[in-house]
């Protein structure tokens, strides 16, 4: 077995394609976007590039034929927020092989530590995570988009390679068409009737002040969690512009105290049931296909993040920005699911909220760690 760094395009396409033949036949399986895993490793395209690093690699057999892919990442940010400098790896694919796993594990290893890391943790993504983070070990269905997909034998490579839970990523479902828990509908709908409240969605035309106005609340409820890194509005902007081909401006919902930004949600329509089958590509007859899939509408949306300043927490706000998407989402008689994805289990309030609405359980992913 040999390592090839990624550094031209054949192994770019290689780093890409590799999926194809570790998910043969996994009918639950959604191979990302080509363009959404690159733009990562762009750093035109991605804002971390300003004050971090990756690389990435592929693994072949004797044969030449690609069995594994790993990329590694460092974050100066955030990367010395830990006991000890702390660096990323990510998009890791490997055949059920140990030695190939271990090999792969073993050279982003090394180039963590030849730059100054003495920790490592994976799976996540060189960016926001929202999107490509955590090892999937429980709920093997088909992911919704940005959300990660693994085989179930990963989980063995990254215990037996030494790591260890850093913390759990729970991600739950609303059944949109049961009615919301009684008590939750009354104590929402007092909220958004509430005088000094109001609620407003996302629109575009608008967008820089809701961007504002989302980074202000992020930034301020989020504040006292670990390692937590202020999100910075490029990256807002980036993560908005690559939505807007799905985006449905009425998902998105902020809540007002007395004009002050107080909470939001951001939910998007689920782009993997509109991507599925494209095998990653979007070219011209994918893009047909895309639109076409997008014009008869999907049955599922995603929570993508939730958030509220630490002075309006506990007072109900999340709950009335429920209601208010309810208001838009049900009399379209389209969606039937809305994932609530993904909360962390040191997150003891939005898991109370989750529990609120009546969600059920649905994935766990692990965030995991190895001290070198």
């Amino acid at each position: 077995m040999k390592i090839i760094p990624v550094n031209d395009n054949q192994t770019k396409k290689e780093f890409l394609a590799v999926v194809n033949k570790i998910y043969s036949g996994d009918k639950n399986y959604i191979r990302p976007l080509d363009s959404d895993i690159e733009k990562v490793f762009n750093e035109k395209a991605n804002p971390f590039f300003t004050h971090g690093k990756c690389t990435r690699w592929i693994l072949v057999d004797e044969d030449n034929q690609t069995i594994g892919r790993i990329a590694s990442f460092i974050n100066d940010k955030k990367a010395h927020n830990y006991d000890v400098p702390t660096g990323g790896v990510g998009f890791f694919e490997c055949i059920n092989n140990k030695e190939a796993a271990f090999l792969l594990f073993d050279t982003a290893k090394e180039w963590l530590s030849k730059n100054g890391m003495k920790a490592m943790e994976g799976p996540i993504n060189f960016g926001e995570n929202d999107t490509f983070w955590g090892l999937l070990v429980e709920g093997f269905t088909p992911p919704s988009y940005g959300m990660n997909y693994h085989l179930p034998y990963y989980h063995d490579f990254f215990n037996a390679y030494g790591f260890t839970t850093a913390y759990e990523q729970l991600t739950n479902h609303i059944n949109l068409t049961i009615p919301f828990p009684a008590r939750f509908t009354k104590i929402a709908n007092w909220v958004a009737a509430k005088p000094d409240y109001s609620f407003e969605h996302f629109k575009k035309a608008n967008a820089e002040k809701y961007i504002n106005d989302l980074m202000e609340i992020y930034n301020d409820g989020w504040q006292d969690f670990d390692n937590f890194v202020p999100i910075k509005k490029e990256t807002l902007r980036e993560s908005f512009k690559q939505m807007e081909v799905i985006m449905d401006e009425q998902l998105i919902w902020f809540a007002y105290a007395n004009g002050e930004p107080a909470s939001f949600v951001v939910i998007i329509p689920d782009a993997n049931q509109m991507i599925k089958g494209l095998n990653g590509k979007l070219g011209l007859i994918e893009k047909l296909k895309f639109a076409y899939k997008r014009w008869i509408g999907v049955t599922r949306m995603r929570a993508i993040v939730m958030g509220t300043k630490t002075s309006f927490q506990k007072l109900g706000l999340e709950s009335a920005l429920i209601i208010k998407l309810g208001e838009y989402v049900l009399p379209k008689n389209q969606y039937t699911e809305l994932e609530l994805s993904w909360v962390g289990d040191f997150n003891d309030k939005m898991l109370s909220f989750h529990q609120a609405t009546g969600a059920t359980f649905g994935k766990r992913h692990l965030t995991m760690r190895k001290i070198f």
